[in-house]
C-alpha cells in the first residue's frame, strides 16, 4: 500500500531524510518512531504530498502528490490545522465536499466517539487543544482512506479519547486499512503495530516485525538510538 524508495529531504544543507525505503502492506499497523528531530514529520509531509523530495514514494501505485493518491490518505498533523471561522460541523462539511463524499452515519458515529455531538456549532478557534486534535482525526477519517497517518497522535486527549483511538486503530486494521502511527512515546502504542521502523538523524537505522527477533521493541529503539542510560 505503502512504498518509500531511496527518499531523500533536504532543506538547504541540512538533510532532514537520507535515503528512506520501506514497505507498509495493506492492513498493517506500521510505527515510525525515533527521537525528536529525526527526520519523522518531514517523511511524512513527503508521503502526504506535501514537499518535494529526492526518490520515490507510492501511495496505492500512484505517486505521492498525485490527486489519486492524495485521494486514498488521511493525514492527523501533530498540531491540528483547524479554520478559526469554521464550526466542528462546518470542517466536517468541508471535508465531505473536497473529497465528494457523503456518509452521514459515519459522520455522526465519529462525532459521538470523539464527544464532539454537543460542539457542533463551536468555532475551530473555541476548541480546546485536546477538541482540536479530537476534530483533526475525525477529519482525517471522514473520506474513508486506504492509508491513515497519525503523527503523534497522543498529544493532548484525554485518557477516554486515547482509548478511543486505539480501538479505531484496530477496527482500520481489520477493514484492511494502513495505518501509519509516528510517534517518540512507545508505551502510547506497545500493543498495537506489525512492522516498526526507526529513525535516527534523518536514516533508517532499525526494522522490526511484531513477534520476531530477540529484541523487544523498546530494546531495539535504545540500540538504534543510542539513548539508553540515559
Amino acid at each position: 500500500m505503502l512504498k518509500t524508495e531511496n527518499v531523500t529531504k533536504s532543506f538547504k544543507d541540512v538533510k532532514a531524510n537520507k535515503g528512506i525505503s520501506f514497505q507498509v502492506g495493506q492492513g498493517e499497523i506500521a510505527l515510525l518512531l525515533g527521537l525528536n528531530g529525526a527526520g519523522k514529520s518531514t517523511l511524512i509531509k513527503c508521503i502526504c504530498g506535501l514537499l518535494g523530495f529526492e526518490g520515490k514514494i507510492t501511495v496505492g501505485g500512484f505517486e505521492s502528490g498525485s490527486a489519486r493518491a492524495k485521494a486514498l490518505i488521511g493525514y492527523v498533523p501533530e498540531t491540528p490545522a483547524l479554520y478559526d471561522y469554521l464550526t466542528v460541523g462546518e470542517h466536517l462539511e468541508f471535508i465531505e465536499r473536497a473529497y465528494k463524499c457523503k456518509n452521514p452515519v459515519l459522520k455522526e458515529r465519529l462525532l459521538e466517539l470523539f464527544e464532539l455531538s454537543d460542539k457542533r456549532n463551536k468555532l475551530g478557534k473555541e476548541l480546546s487543544k485536546g477538541m482540536q486534535q479530537k476534530l483533526s482525526i475525525c477529519c482525517a477519517l471522514l473520506h474513508e482512506p486506504r492509508l491513515v497517518i497519525f503523527d503523534e497522535p497522543m498529544v493532548g486527549l484525554d485518557p477516554y479519547a486515547i482509548k478511543t483511538l486505539k480501538n479505531i486503530f484496530l477496527e482500520l486494521k481489520e477493514k484492511g486499512v494502513t495505518v501509519i502511527i509516528s510517534t517518540h512515546i512507545l508505551d502510547s502504542v506497545e500493543n498495537y503495530w506489525d512492522k516498526a521502523f526507526i529513525l535516527s538523524e534523518g536514516e533508517l537505522k532499525g526494522e522490526m516485525t511484531s513477534g520476531e527477533g530477540d529484541m523487544t521493541l523498546e530494546e531495539m529503539f535504545f540500540s538504534v538510538t543510542g539513548v539508553e542510560g540515559r
